[in-house]
Parts: structure tokens; C-alpha cells; sequence
């Protein structure tokens, strides 16, 4: 991007080992513009401004495969159909809370398309690749923002790193699906996803709206954390619709997006203050997305507050779902699992080295009762 160096500098700093973030322009002066003194009026809050490459830059250091986008494609497809109701396979949405240890990453993966090859006559598995983690609060922000779960924020390396890794989970010939989060990303990262979620303290958010209805795949947008759906309906609407806003294009320039809507966008059932998958809650998130004129057809999170943040509860709330399913529930055409490799988590401290096969976020089923019941779930649709 050229923009930042058009900015009135006191100095421009080459970056070092001592002066991150080091990463994707290796090989080339990676540069840090410092405010002058005249404009830290302006701009008390800004310290610096790290230039980045551009989407189309990085598309080109880091290429997507035939292999890859013949998965991403035929899977956003077959979403598409399962959305509408022409394609009768349940979509599955699994994989870890946050994805920070790329060996761990690909040997779900691994895992996870054999998985998704024994049930694919009843299952659509999209791996859940969640590459941005949007805090309440403060925290570690994800793979993208702190590769190095230290604090030090090098999103210069977090960018290509997560490319890469999608590409990868991609060439295994497993779809990814991941959480949107900063407004930027989607251009690094588009070609690699099939389907994506717009987080519960994000659905409200216009520009999460105006984002997704130019998206080329499926968006779901989760009910409120308190539980509530019109603000998830309200921007299903939204993003159902065409838009205008200012935005940075794939070279890099600031322009005006004009979208046409996004038609594949829907609800997600999350829970709140109480869970919302009973038959009472889904009939009644039917029900409101009927009376805004839109499909009801969603999906249910197992986790969160569905599951009142125990992982030990999605099993059975999956299990119960699949039965319910089977035998004639219409509105739910998806559902999602927080899976590792490993059951639970763990408190990650900055500076150890990451954990593998383990979630440093929320707790997560292993993966041998994810397989388990994931299978009973594809017997439970092939008997119905």
C-alpha cells in the first residue's frame, strides 16, 4: 500500500530484529512511518504505521493451487445448495476454537478429510479455521494479529502465515471456514474460504454487514450474547441487500465497494443467557426470520452459550439435534463443534512455545469423540 507513505514522517525506521514486526517482506525494506511532531495532535492514539503488502501481492507470493480452489469452489457451492434446501446433506461446521500451531492445524486436518470422506454422502465437513478471536475485553487476539503469542503483534508475518496455512488445510481437499473479524482481512484471504461466520459482538456492526453482502460465499451471523435474534435477522436483511462504502481494493487503494448482496447469508443459533437449540427457541428463530421475508433455514453452535461454555455438553447436544434431524426438523440445515485434537485447554504464557493438538481459547472436544460422534450422526441420517 502506498497510502501510508504519504503520510508526513520525522522518520522512517528500516525494521530489525529489535524493531517488529519482521515477516512477509523478507527480502525486501520492510518500513515503519512514525508521526511528526505537527500531526500527534491528530493523532494522539497512532504511534506508527507498518506498511503491508497488498491482497494482490500476497496472492502472488502465495498462490492458490487448482487443487485448492477446486475444493473452496465445490464446497461453496454444495453450502449454497444445502442452504436453499436442494442438497439434503447436513452442513458440519468442526474444528478448533482458534487454529495457533500449523503441525497441529494440519494433522486435524489430515484427520479430518478422511472423516469428511466416509460421510460425505450425508455430512458436508467445512473445517473450522479461525484465524481471528475477538475479546470481550483484552486477550490474544489470534494467529493473524500475534503469530507469536507474545504480545508483539506482528501481523506482517500473521497475514501470509494464515493464507498459507488455509491454502494448506485447502490442498488436503478439506474446505475452511473462519470467523471475520477485521474488515481488512477478507482480501488477503477470500480464496481460501468457503464459509464464514460474523461473531456475536460483531453482528450488530454495519461494516460487518456491508462486508459481507459482497463476500462470494456463505455468511452466517450469530444471535446476540444475550441470546436475542433480531439483530442477527437485521443483518442477515442487510447483507442480503446491495451497499456502498469506502474500502481498501486488491492493489491497495482506497475505493469506493458497491456490492449486490450477499443471498447465502443466515442465522446461527449460539445461545445467550440460556441455550437456544430447544424445538421451542428454533421454531421460534423460524418464525422472525419468516416475518423478515427471509428463508428460514439456520444453523445451531453446539458451543458456547448453547453448551453454557462446557465442552463436555456438545456431544450430546449434537447428537441430540442429528436425531431431531432425522426425523423431519426442516429449519436446521447446519451445525458446529469447537474440536482439537486434544479435549480442553490450556493457559498459554507468552514466550513458551505453543501447544500442539491443545486449545489456548475455549475448551474443546477431543478428537475421538468428535469422530464418534460424527459417525453416529451420518448412521442416524442414513436411517431416517
Amino acid at each position: 500500500m502506498d497510502t501510508p507513505h504519504k503520510i508526513r514522517a520525522a522518520a522512517v525506521l528500516p525494521l530489525s530484529a529489535s524493531n517488529p514486526p519482521s515477516g512477509l517482506s523478507r527480502g525486501k525494506t520492510a518500513r515503519m512511518v512514525r508521526l511528526s511532531s505537527k500531526k500527534a495532535h491528530l493523532n494522539k492514539a497512532a504511534e506508527a504505521f507498518f506498511t503491508l503488502p497488498t491482497p494482490n501481492e500476497m496472492r502472488r507470493q502465495i498462490p492458490v493451487s487448482q487443487t485448492s480452489m477446486a475444493v473452496t469452489l465445490r464446497a461453496r457451492r454444495a453450502i449454497g445448495e444445502i442452504l436453499f434446501g436442494r442438497d439434503r446433506r447436513l452442513l458440519v461446521v468442526a474444528g478448533p476454537c482458534s487454529l495457533h500451531h500449523e503441525a497441529s492445524a494440519l494433522e486435524y486436518a489430515r484427520r479430518f478429510a478422511r472423516l469428511a470422506e466416509e460421510v460425505s454422502d450425508r455430512m458436508l465437513l467445512v473445517m473450522r479455521a479461525y484465524l481471528e478471536k475477538p475479546r470481550t475485553t483484552v486477550g490474544w487476539k489470534g494467529l493473524i494479529n500475534d503469530p507469536d503469542m507474545d504480545g508483539s503483534c506482528d501481523l506482517a508475518r500473521g497475514l501470509p502465515l494464515g493464507r498459507r496455512l488455509l491454502l494448506q488445510i485447502t490442498e488436503l481437499g478439506v474446505p475452511a471456514a473462519t470467523e471475520l473479524l477485521e474488515p481488512g482481512t477478507p482480501a488477503y484471504l477470500m480464496d481460501a474460504v468457503s464459509w464464514a461466520a460474523i461473531g456475536a459482538r460483531t453482528t450488530e456492526s454495519q461494516i460487518h454487514r456491508e462486508m459481507a453482502s459482497g463476500l462470494p460465499f456463505a455468511v452466517g451471523f450469530k444471535n446476540g450474547t444475550d441470546g436475542g435474534l433480531s439483530s442477527a435477522v437485521n443483518a442477515v436483511a442487510a447483507a442480503g441487500g446491495a451497499h456502498a462504502f469506502p474500502g481498501i481494493n486488491p492493489d491497495g487503494r482506497v475505493s469506493v465497494h458497491r456490492t449486490g448482496g450477499n443471498p447465502f447469508c443466515h442465522l446461527v443459533l449460539r445461545g445467550g443467557r440460556r441455550p437456544n437449540y430447544d424445538p421451542v427457541s428454533v421454531e421460534a428463530a423460524g418464525a422472525a426470520l419468516r416475518a423478515a421475508g427471509l428463508l428460514p433455514r439456520l444453523m445451531v453452535d453446539c458451543s458456547h452459550g448453547n453448551s453454557r461454555k462446557d465442552h463436555r455438553r456438545q456431544g450430546p447436544i449434537f447428537t441430540e439435534l442429528v436425531r431431531r434431524i432425522a426425523a423431519g426438523e426442516r429449519a436446521i440445515c447446519g451445525l458446529m463443534l469447537e474440536s482439537h485434537l486434544l479435549e480442553g485447554r490450556i493457559t498459554h504464557r507468552a514466550g513458551a512455545p505453543p501447544p500442539f493438538g491443545i486449545s489456548v481459547t475455549d475448551a474443546c472436544m477431543g478428537w475421538e469423540e468428535t469422530e464418534s460422534v460424527i459417525r453416529a450422526g451420518a448412521e442416524a441420517l442414513a436411517s431416517a
